[in-house]
């Protein structure tokens, strides 16, 4: 069996949650190319996700939400 790639996908976003960083980044690629960008802001408690194709920004409060989101982007 595959190892699951949406929990790699959480586990990354649960390290963002856990630093002391006012804002901690981190970026999604497949295959070297950048699908991705998010932000976790420690004052809202809160994700957002900068798309890089488009550069539209979402936002997030469950991180169930932003995993599936980059799940998605990189499937």
């Amino acid at each position: 069996m595959k190892p699951s790639v949406l929990t790699g996908i959480i586990q990354r976003l649960e390290a963002m949650t856990n630093t002391a960083n006012e804002t901690e980044v981190r970026r999604f690629e497949l295959d070297g190319v950048e699908k991705c960008q998010v932000a976790y802001i420690t004052e809202s408690d809160a994700f957002e996700m900068t798309e890089s194709a488009t550069g539209t920004v979402f936002r997030f409060d469950d991180i169930d939400l932003v995993a599936m989101e980059i799940f998605d982007l990189l499937g």
